[in-house]
């Protein structure tokens, strides 16, 4: 099989590809001959290190994907080979064939093309846990999104308006904004050019948003905050714009509002049922026709750095796709 592999920390092009022995599934596993890997932001800290996942080397980068099943271990009986499965793994899915635990798999819906399923798990799974677990989020509140665009913004954007907020999506283009829109935000705000906190209060009518949701991090994290609502939520989803914020706490006390931290893969871990329960309501809001799954672009194995760098550079309007 052919395998990515970080043999070195470091940027995108530093990995490279080679030839490994194909894997064998071991009691409860499955090997998967895997069809298209999603990208993350996340897998460009991982392979320079600065990720809580600290994998030994070398390894390969990326957690989601879906392909079909190739071979069964020892007392699967939930699968037969040639299913269509998807799923994540903490690191390990860039390449042509991997073992996963069959109770770790799910199904792939027939509505669902495999550059979909490959997207859903943790982007949506990360998402709906955040909104709904997290945030609680609530039929008439406001959410705003922070980097829109990418592919958890657009999760955001979808899953709000499907639990009947009213969406504010956050970016730094006109041509992220128009996406946006076209993807369900109410209102949209270009903060490059734009005043976030002041945008903010406006667009409520000076009370606040409810729900921030923020992949982002850096410099939007404070105006945001400010921009809460009394007993408003703040989500810490990551930090794709580089700095980690420091937050001065008197923000919260002054809104009695709350930050809220959201570790998707730590909550799948230990409550399995849960994120099953909401990986199934997001295939039940797929079918029936209210999360698009976006694919923006997808690249070959080979292309690896080109498709991390397009999340580097900000560039993905929804997911980014490998294809081994």
């Amino acid at each position: 099989m052919k395998a990515v592999l970080c043999k070195t920390f470091g940027p995108p092009e530093s990995l490279v590809i080679e030839e490994m022995p194909d894997p064998v599934a071991g009691p409860g596993e499955v090997v998967v001959a895997v069809t298209a890997v999603g990208l993350n932001f996340f897998d460009n800290l991982v392979i320079k290190n600065m990720y809580q996942i600290k994998p030994p080397m070398p390894f390969s980068p990326c957690s989601e994907f879906a392909g079909r099943v190739a071979s069964l271990g020892e007392g699967v009986t939930r699968f037969k080979v040639g299913d269509r499965v998807a799923g994540n793994v903490p690191f390990g899915a860039a390449r042509t064939h991997l073992v996963a635990k069959a109770a770790m798999l799910a199904p792939i819906p027939s509505a669902l093309t495999d550059d979909q399923a490959a997207g859903l798990v943790i982007t949506y799974g990360t998402t709906i846990h955040a909104l709904k677990d997290r945030a609680k989020l609530q039929p008439g509140e406001t959410l705003a999104v922070l980097g829109a665009a990418g592919g958890v913004g657009l999760a955001a954007i979808e899953l709000g308006k499907a639990m009947g907020a009213r969406v504010i999506a956050c970016a730094s283009s006109p041509e992220k904004l128009a996406f946006c829109k076209a993807h369900g935000a109410d209102e949209v705000i270009d903060y490059s050019k734009e005043d976030l906190k002041e945008r903010l209060r406006a667009l409520t009518d000076g009370k606040g948003v409810d729900v921030v949701y923020d992949p982002v991090g850096d410099k939007y994290a404070e105006p945001a905050i400010r921009a809460l609502a009394w007993e408003g939520r703040y989500l810490v989803i990551g930090f794709a714009g580089g700095e980690i914020p420091k937050i001065p706490l008197n923000l919260t006390l002054l809104k009695s509002s709350d930050i809220r931290g959201v570790f998707w893969g730590e909550y799948a871990r230990r409550n399995p049922e849960a994120n099953a329960a909401n990986l199934a309501e997001v295939a039940r809001l797929t079918a029936e026709g209210k999360l698009s799954l976006h694919v923006h672009a997808t690249y070959p194995l080979e292309r690896i750095a080109d498709g991390l760098n397009e999340l580097l550079t900000r560039k993905a309007q929804g997911k980014v796709i490998l294809k081994p």
